[in-house]
């Protein structure tokens, strides 16, 4: 049969997506609040932000009180016994996936500073990736400031703002301002104190936050709108690119803009639309399941095919298939079955037993497969390992024809502004320049991308970051 013409070759990365570092989440009120249960639904509502490790920071009666391990948001918490300890007035959370400093238990977040009593005074949580934070921390380390974790520029944030905080009258807006000179990259950062929580964004505002209100008093943070949403709040709006928020327990809240430098441009990373961001989250007052859809009829549009039944990769790949599904006319229909209980990936030692997880995370219904000339849509092709993995199982179910439709242009390029990638020599766009190349590497009748221009059309400006797919970053690295 023509799909053994071309093995597949799975390794332990098999499942070959983007991972964006991390979600957080805060809530900051004048009174004592539920800070426990808040903390987790809002850090359950980002789990598909990062599903290595999480953990928050509580503030209570002026202590802040942390905690944090690897694993599941839910099973971090069910593990809590003491959960009375955790209630307070303000509360910061972290769901982990590592990009800068690696997998060590060292390097889970919030990040906190201790004063010479031991006493924690300050805490953080970061989302992002910093491009000069190895440069920062060796100046830091000469001057006698000492770290905890490997390597994690999110740490360097955290000293570097409790360095400026003892030469500015412990001021924190003022450490903050001094702080975000000295960085470059993508951040957005909750920061609690005893007395006062802030949030800021860089100036380009690559990576989302965004602010809510669950009443009158208490201020939601999260980076998506779905976790503003998980804790029955109203979402007010985003957090525009390098502002800063600080509330403080007067009830007061203060509003600043960080940099006044004429040359910085909104540049939202698009893959936030692509595929990061939960399908019911607003993210800059655009919809993500819409923009998901519309790429749907855009590819339809820019090439379309006769075909019997359209299917999506889920979770992503759906709502673009239903967008293909409505422009041609092809029915769509739910074939590929998704274990929902997949957590993070098995660790197994032998190349055949890796080859079937993909059937252990994916599986068609064969009925509706044979015979029939399927339209595949999915959110991206980054190595095309899985890609190529599905369509053998497609081929071997008895499909006729398969048509693989990406809706996102082809991956050129890794990412340095806090998305986990892999490096120019893996991604399979990048390697092949001729699109004719790649079809027979997946064995499909026909591929197509989302192109450029339509990707643009469809998020209504270039105010974004198309890094990964042009080399044109709004960062450049170090």
């Amino acid at each position: 049969m023509i799909y053994q013409l071309y093995p597949y070759i799975l390794n332990n990365n098999y499942f070959d997506k983007f991972h964006d570092e991390c979600g957080i989440f805060g809530i900051y009120s004048p009174y004592k609040v539920d800070t426990f249960s808040l903390i987790q639904f809002g850090l359950f509502a980002l789990q598909h932000r990062g599903q290595e490790a999480c953990g928050f920071s509580v503030l209570r009666d002026g202590f802040i009180i942390s905690h944090k391990s690897e694993g599941l948001v839910l099973d971090f918490f069910r593990k809590i016994s003491n959960s009375e300890c955790y209630h307070g007035n303000a509360v910061i959370g972290h769901t982990r996936y590592s990009t800068e400093g690696g997998q060590s238990k060292k390097n889970i977040q919030p990040f906190f500073g201790e004063d010479s009593y031991g006493k924690s005074i300050i805490s953080i949580v970061h989302n992002g990736n910093l491009v000069n934070a190895k440069n920062i921390r060796k100046k830091l380390e000469s001057k006698g400031i000492s770290f905890i974790s490997e390597h994690s520029d999110s740490e360097v944030i955290l000293r570097l703002i409790q360095k400026y905080l003892s030469e500015s009258d412990n001021s924190l807006e003022k450490a903050i301002q001094k702080t975000t000179i000295d960085i470059k990259g993508a951040y957005s950062v909750i920061v609690l104190m005893d007395n006062k929580m802030a949030a800021f964004r860089d100036p380009n505002g690559i990576r989302p936050l965004c602010y809510g209100m669950l009443n009158e008093y208490t201020y939601i943070f999260s980076s998506e709108t779905c976790g503003i949403d998980s804790v029955g709040g109203f979402y007010v709006r985003d957090l525009l690119p390098g502002e800063m928020i600080i509330l403080d327990q007067k009830k007061s809240i203060q509003f600043s803009l960080l940099t006044e430098k004429k040359n910085t441009k909104k540049r939202i990373c698009s893959f936030e639309y692509i595929y990061f961001s939960r399908p019911d989250s607003i993210i800059e007052n655009i919809n993500v399941y819409e923009i998901r859809e519309k790429s749907g009829e855009k590819l339809y549009e820019q090439h379309p095919v006769e075909a019997d039944v359209v299917i999506g990769v889920p979770d992503s790949g759906v709502p673009a298939s239903i967008g293909y599904s409505k422009a041609s006319g092809i029915p769509f229909k739910p074939i590929l079955v998704k274990n929902k209980y997949i957590g993070r990936s098995f660790i197994l030692p032998k190349q055949e037993i890796r080859e079937k997880m993909v059937n252990l995370k994916l599986n068609p219904i064969l009925d509706e497969i044979k015979g029939k000339r399927i339209v595949i849509i999915d959110d991206s092709i980054v190595r095309g390992t899985t890609s190529r993995r599905l369509v053998y199982i497609l081929r071997k179910a008895g499909a006729k024809e398969i048509h693989f439709r990406s809706a996102s242009p082809p991956i050129i390029g890794p990412c340095y502004l806090g998305v986990n990638t892999p490096s120019k020599k893996d991604l399979i766009s990048y390697n092949h320049i001729d699109k004719k190349n790649i079809e027979r590497i997946l064995n499909v009748d026909s591929l197509e991308f989302l192109s450029m221009n339509n990707l643009i059309d469809i998020l209504g400006s270039i105010h974004y970051c198309f890094g990964c797919f042009t080399g044109n970053y709004p960062v450049q690295k170090n």
